[in-house]
């Protein structure tokens, strides 16, 4: 008998790598938190009997959910400053928010709030950009999601450190006591070229180049961006990070709406990922990141959520189906960016632009383990001739039904098994006193 832990059989199973492939009535073979094997379900019961086969005849398995942006521990300031600008909206309402309250409990409550949704909406990976990264990781590392972690770092002191030395200080000495774990991992983390000097950014483009770690990093969000970076330094962002040696295959570049197309031409030589946050994009009015004509030129293209202060929500699946559905308003060519490929946006790219490719995002023998499973008999998904499509533009996140990371069950028929979901209720009822007070 060949050893393996369980085997989970489904009504189609979505590997995303190769591309465009749906596997029907086939298992999965789960074998120490990875995936051992991927056949058809007779072979695979008559190949590794007496194992445990749970299963899954009306859903589809799926890589689960790279949410390659967000701003977990935001989860606490959902729906209090909305319908305002980017500026005005982090100016006048966040920013004194987070002077005022921004701490340990805040965080750890948030992380919980903002991780609980997440695995109710199929997520088994989220990247993560906030202050006290220790109190994030822990959180992800208790619950069992998988985490990559921003070494944040902005010119203005807050309650995590006094200013750029020691946010690289404390990001990295975090980095040295979690190098082994195997759910979290880490990213130099810049805010913005608004809120970031020269200098602090040269000192990144040295250690990423040293350490091997991702930068990510918002970018070209609004025109205002664009407009002051003009005024302050005679460039536009994109040229200035250039000039600064940011760029390359670990660069991660949030939100893009204003590209020209020379500059779509140099994130492509550059090897840059973009991650595209439209729901953020078009609440903020921040404008409309060129999607289809990144794609088309090569460029790595990922989706996140952006914090649920902005959004408000941290449902990949919706803004997987935004993204599809505005990259054709926006292009007027109703064939770009077909499910498969917005599929692939919220699930390998995402893990792709990360550095986790190889780890994550598809499911192949030898990749852990992170399943989602989404039911596809609902009413609101029939009468179903393509689960992708169906996926992508009928099915919600309600749908998602089971979620594993490394194998280990995480959502069960919709119940958390790793947080407890009453407590987590009380505590942002809580939250919500102390903010409106």
């Amino acid at each position: 008998m060949i050893a393996a832990d369980n085997i989970l059989t489904a009504r189609w199973v979505l590997p995303i790598e190769p591309d465009d492939v749906v596997l029907e009535h086939h298992a999965l073979i789960l074998r120490d938190g990875r995936i051992h094997d991927l056949l058809p379900i007779a072979e695979a019961l008559n190949r590794y009997p007496n194992i445990p086969v749970e299963e899954f005849p009306a859903h589809a398995l799926i890589p689960g959910f790279v949410n390659a942006h967000t701003h977990a521990a935001m989860c606490l300031m959902r729906g209090i400053a909305d319908d305002k600008p980017l500026m005005e909206w982090l100016t006048d309402h966040i920013w004194p928010l987070e002077q005022q309250w921004m701490g340990e409990a805040f965080v750890r409550d948030g992380s919980d709030l903002a991780m609980a949704e997440m695995i109710r909406g199929g997520v088994t990976c989220f990247n993560d950009m906030y202050f006290f990264p220790e109190v994030t990781a822990s959180r992800a590392i208790r619950c069992g999601l998988r985490a990559v972690l921003g070494m944040i770092l902005v010119d203005f002191p807050s309650a995590w450190a006094s200013g750029p030395a020691e946010y690289l200080e404390k990001g990295l000495r975090l980095r040295d006591e979690m190098l082994n774990d195997p759910l979290v991992s880490f990213a130099f983390a810049p805010h913005a070229p608004y809120s970031v000097a020269d200098e602090p950014l040269r000192r990144i483009a040295t250690l990423a180049a040293e350490l091997d770690l991702p930068i990510h990093m918002h970018l070209h969000e609004t025109a205002a961006e664009i407009d002051q970076s003009r005024q302050q330094y005679g460039l536009r962002p994109l040229n200035r990070l250039q000039q600064l040696e940011l760029l390359g295959p670990n660069y991660i570049a949030v939100h893009m709406t204003q590209l020209t197309d020379e500059e779509i031409v140099q994130l492509a030589e550059a090897g840059v990922s973009v991650v595209h946050c439209p729901e953020s994009n078009l609440k903020l009015a921040s404008g409309f990141c060129p999607v289809a004509r990144l794609v088309a030129a090569g460029v790595n293209v990922a989706i996140g959520t952006d914090g649920a202060a902005s959004n408000n929500d941290l449902d990949v699946m919706g803004e997987m189906r935004m993204a599809a559905l505005l990259a054709k308003a926006v292009s007027g060519d109703a064939s770009v960016i077909p499910a498969k490929t917005a599929l692939r946006m919220a699930t390998l790219n995402g893990a792709r632009a990360l550095g986790l490719e190889t780890e994550i995002g598809s499911l192949e023998p030898g990749k852990w383990a992170d399943i989602t499973a989404i039911r596809l008999d609902a009413i609101e998904t029939q009468p179903l001739f393509d689960p992708v499509s169906d996926l992508v533009y009928a099915a919600s996140r309600h749908q998602v039904s089971d979620v594993w990371v490394g194998g280990r069950r995480l959502l069960r028929g919709r119940q958390l098994t790793t947080l407890d979901i009453d407590e987590i209720r009380q505590k942002a009822a809580e939250w919500r006193q102390k903010l409106m007070s």
